[in-house]
């Protein structure tokens, strides 16, 4: 069992996955590992023009998802736009007949303190993260109710209330427990109907967009994994029975244990390093 193909291959085929921010990072490699068991990828983002900085829209994803096997539907979106996402679930619900899972991966960073922090960052990361959540699940739930195995997936920490992580950055921290206080509430909510809600978060840091540019730069590359280790890791909870797997805070690491996987040195992103990665935020360990 390696980093491309896990015990449950083939679950997804068939089956819509609505992922956002899915135009490169963890949401790209969420929407690769799904297209090869033949998915329905919803690509909701923002990025529909190339950017110099930051590879991919949601058109070259659209390529990539086909290329694997899926069927692709490339959508820009705004998660902060109430209209422009409940169109977005619709075009995907006539498109591919419903809606089976919905992923939240689009998010911002700003690792600022209360002083630190504008306004408008602020009011972008709640935006963004926590609001996000809500306002996907709040406007997909028709189509999940109808779904034979409906998961909503939402890429947030496990709580973790300490000073160390509230002090230095508290907006963030705020924005990111939301998703999770929201997914487990959610949880609840929709347990009866059979939806799963969980959320995912990384052991190690991920090698994306915004450890370069909002975290640390390209040098704590050198102690990440790559954004499949968090794709695998997804598509287990994807794939998993709804009324089995829900309520919980997964880390992807344990996740890919459980489903057998031994190796992480070929997640790393210098493999050299695999001993030696970084713990993520909120993780104590």
């Amino acid at each position: 069992m390696n980093d491309t193909q896990t015990a449950n291959s083939g679950a997804l085929e068939g089956k819509t996955v609505f992922i956002t921010g899915a135009s490169r990072g963890i949401g790209r490699a969420i929407a690769l590992k799904c297209a090869h068991d033949g998915a329905n990828i919803v690509i909701a983002a923002k990025s529909a023009e190339p950017h110099p900085k930051l590879p991919g829209t949601i058109f070259s994803v659209a390529e990539e998802v086909e290329a694997a096997g899926g069927k692709a539907l490339p959508l820009q979106v705004d998660v902060r736009d109430e209209e422009q996402v409940r169109a977005a679930l619709e075009k995907a619900a006539q498109t591919f007949g419903g809606i089976d899972a919905v992923v939240n991966n689009a998010g911002a960073i700003s690792l600022t303190s209360v002083e630190a922090t504008p306004p408008k960052r602020y009011d972008l990361m709640q935006d963004i993260n926590s609001r996000a959540v809500y306002l996907t699940a709040h406007l997909a739930l028709p189509y999940l109710r109808e779904a034979a195995n409906p998961h909503i997936l939402s890429l947030s920490p496990p709580i973790n209330l300490q000073p160390k992580w509230l002090g230095p950055f508290a907006p963030y921290a705020l924005s990111k427990f939301g998703m999770t206080i929201l997914s487990m509430g959610m949880a609840e909510e929709f347990r009866e109907a059979g939806i799963a809600v969980n959320t995912l978060w990384p052991q190690t840091i991920v090698a994306t967009a915004a450890i370069e540019f909002a975290v640390g730069g390209r040098e704590l590359f050198e102690q990440s994994r790559k954004p499949p280790v968090m794709a695998d890791a997804a598509y287990e909870v994807l794939s998993s029975d709804a009324r089995a797997l829900t309520g919980q805070q997964l880390i992807d690491e344990a996740v890919l244990k459980q489903a057998g996987v031994t190796d992480f040195r070929g997640y790393a992103h210098n493999p050299d390093n695999a001993d030696k990665l970084a713990i993520d935020l909120f993780l104590d360990e």
